[in-house]
């Protein structure tokens, strides 16, 4: 059964989510950077970003939601989002509405530049709330190692559409990088625990489905 409870502030999540009837969602190589152009613009306000791994036709990404304050600072910021005490507001249904926000986008924008219509997502789109420590750096792994999962590459070290270089470079990134690597340890140690096969069988099947 597909978990719809609304987005609560201060969570980490495994957030996922697919075409309709397995429709792809990137068509053409550049839609997978106005995707996360788009996702800059509505989410970024709401939630902050650790992993993410984008496939022909489906996603996945690891957040952590904001507060109603970081929210209300981000506003004050940027203007980007809806201030919860203006529009009366809980900060789950800003959540919400920034992902409602960010997926009717998308949609629209592909809808216009490949002639179709309808809805491009499944909806509702799921959320895994990621409650103990010990399932992060799994859950990380398990997001970049998706296109191997999938048979779409040999390595998924090598895949470009996902966090896994980010977390190794110096450049900069909106990504919670330093966190991530925190996790790990240092970079060594992330390296090698992405080149070392992760068993996680024993994991939470609801977490990583």
């Amino acid at each position: 059964m597909k978990n719809t409870k609304p987005l609560q502030p201060e969570t980490y999540y495994h957030v996922y989510n697919r075409g309709i009837n397995g429709e792809d969602i990137f068509k053409k190589e550049e839609n997978y950077q106005y995707f996360l152009l788009k996702y800059e613009k509505y989410i970024s306000p709401v939630a902050d970003t650790y992993a993410y791994c984008l496939l022909k036709n489906h996603f996945h990404l690891m957040i952590r939601t904001k507060g109603g304050e970081e929210i209300q600072a981000t506003n004050n910021n940027s203007n980007r989002v809806l201030n919860p005490v203006r529009v009366n507001k809980t900060s789950s249904q800003i959540i919400s509405l920034q992902f409602s926000h960010f997926f009717n986008g998308y949609t629209q924008a592909i809808n216009k530049a490949y002639k179709r219509t309808g809805k491009l997502f499944e909806l509702p789109f799921r959320r895994i709330p990621i409650e103990n420590e010990y399932y992060f750096s799994k859950l990380v792994y398990y997001i970049h190692f998706n296109p191997q999962k999938h048979g779409l590459i040999d390595d998924f070290r090598e895949y470009p559409h996902s966090s896994y270089h980010a977390h190794l470079s110096d450049k900069s990134t909106k990504l919670h990088r330093n966190e991530v690597i925190n996790w790990f340890g240092d970079k060594k140690s992330y390296k090698e625990f992405h080149q070392s096969f992760q068993d996680l069988r024993n994991m939470n099947p609801v977490t990583f489905e």
